[in-house]
């Protein structure tokens, strides 16, 4: 069983920052791969940043060259540094971690970007 807790959200006007923090229960190291997705109002959830054991980290086209994932594994904690933050960004951000081939969520974490 693996507990995963986000913190970090909030409201911001756009082109402020956020940065989410996402705690884990589990050793970072032997998990197979971790995550954020968010999900806005009416629409389906949707991945924002991923990052496998071996380190590859793949980024939704929409957020490339804003958002940064990281990882202290000394921490077993998960950042995700949102910068240049846009209207659109506004969204329950979710943390997950894939552990022996299951799904494991957070309750998520509320972003709201003003205009």
């Amino acid at each position: 069983q693996v507990h995963l807790v986000e913190s970090g959200g909030g409201l911001v006007q756009a082109g402020e920052s956020l940065r989410l923090s996402c705690g884990t229960s589990a050793t970072i190291f032997n998990l197979n791969a971790m995550g954020w997705y968010r999900q806005a109002p009416g629409k389906q959830r949707e991945l924002v940043a991923t990052r496998t054991r071996d380190g590859s980290t793949n980024y939704a086209d929409s957020v490339k060259g804003r958002f940064t994932l990281s990882i202290d594994n000394a921490k077993n904690t998960m950042y995700l540094q949102m910068n240049s933050l846009k209207p659109e960004d506004t969204a329950v951000y979710y943390c997950n971690a894939i552990y022996r081939s299951r799904d494991y969520w957070g309750q998520g974490t509320q972003v709201t970007v003003s205009s």
